[in-house]
């Protein structure tokens, strides 16, 4: 006899938490009882829920499970940055990475959509290591669920250990546009994370139809990966470009940003790379694109990995990159760099699983021709 797979409601936002316990003839404040003990007390087993009738526990345990990814190592760095690798549905070797960055009193979790990417910007570590599939929502919100759990127990009442998330993780969030949804709707929602709309940002790469869809059913803080001043530049940076050349990217962020109920702005991300992206010309080239835009720029400085063909430019050139931008009016922010002893940094995530692009090994035959 098949065994039939139980519903993971680890990974169910509110609206199909609510189907899901209609659909099994159970009203529907029990699907907001079961999202606090999830989400705000951390249960994994359905015995834990006390306020839930034992007869409906017995009920979930026969149909359903709460099943976040398995951790297979946490390191800490020196600086207090933690990186996560777990491991993805089906087993094997299939694994992301998650990334917590304290700062003060803010706690930043970095958080992966796929396993590996399905873009291939050339700066990447985690796209040369090439694509596998998109993560599931447990997957996603797992992430947040692991982090917070490695403090110990869930306590609504104390102090937050994740402050922010970022989906600027391993892979490109708007390819894997549902899971994601799902996963940011549990992030702001009352009854599971209750995380400000201002404090969950997702980071894309510029896949235009997708932020013109985001606007439509969120209203989550945006950054784009931008890197480059000019469509040439751009087109060998992030190849996406060359589908969604960059006046179309910044037409769907005016749109999003139109469709937001509050005055925001966008967060433009802007790895600098020595002698490729940071001149000075560049950096007003930079200046008078973003001229319309409501935006606030953070320059990232490069991080250096094995066979990228990329060096970090000089702390003096960022800061005269920086000043340019700064006298013409923008809100410029230098990155730290923040966990490189344990390769965490920004663009260093890269996991460990199988290539079904075979991306990674054609960098391998590149990097042999060239040696």
């Amino acid at each position: 006899m098949t065994e039939v797979k139980k519903v993971n409601l680890l990974g169910l936002p509110p609206k199909k938490m609510i189907e899901f316990f209609e659909s099994i003839g159970e009203k529907k404040f029990r699907a907001t009882q079961v999202l606090k003990w999830i989400h705000q007390k951390g249960a994994d087993d359905f015995d834990q829920m006390t306020d839930v009738s034992k007869a409906l526990r017995h009920k979930l345990k026969d149909i359903c499970e709460i099943r976040a990814p398995e951790v297979v190592s946490q390191n800490i760095s020196n600086d207090g940055t933690r990186k996560w690798i777990i491991r993805t549905e089906g087993g094997g070797n299939n694994c992301v990475e998650t990334v917590l960055i304290p700062d003060g009193d803010r706690a930043t979790l970095c958080v992966s959509s796929q396993v590996g990417c399905s873009l291939d910007c050339s700066f990447c570590s985690t796209g040369k290591q090439g694509f596998n599939r998109n993560l599931t929502p447990a997957e996603v919100i797992g992430q947040v669920w692991v982090a917070i759990k490695s403090f110990g127990p869930f306590d609504p009442n104390g102090p937050r250990r994740v402050t922010n998330v970022v989906m600027m993780g391993m892979g490109e969030p708007l390819m894997n546009f549902e899971p994601v949804v799902d996963a940011m709707t549990l992030m702001m929602d009352d009854n599971a994370y209750g995380m400000s709309k201002r404090r969950v940002t997702l980071s894309t790469s510029g896949v235009v139809p997708k932020i013109y869809e985001l606007a439509e059913r969120t209203d989550v803080s945006l950054a784009i990966s931008l890197h480059a001043p000019t469509n040439e530049l751009r087109d060998v940076l992030v190849p996406i470009n060359k589908k969604y050349p960059i006046n179309e990217l910044l037409g769907a962020c005016q749109h999003y940003l139109t469709s937001l109920p509050d005055k925001r702005h966008i967060t433009i991300e802007y790895t600098m790379m020595a002698g490729v992206n940071d001149s000075e010309e560049q950096a007003r080239g930079l200046s008078k694109l973003l001229k319309t835009l409501e935006c606030k720029i953070n320059l990232i400085p490069f991080n250096p990995f094995p066979s990228s063909g990329y060096d970090k430019p000089s702390n003096n050139q960022v800061r005269r990159f920086q000043k340019v931008l700064a006298d013409d009016g923008y809100t410029v922010t230098v990155r730290t760099t923040r966990g490189d002893d344990i390769d965490a940094a920004c663009g260093q995530l890269v996991g460990d699983f199988h290539d079904k692009t075979r991306r990674s090994q054609k960098y391998i035959e590149l990097k042999e021709i060239q040696d």
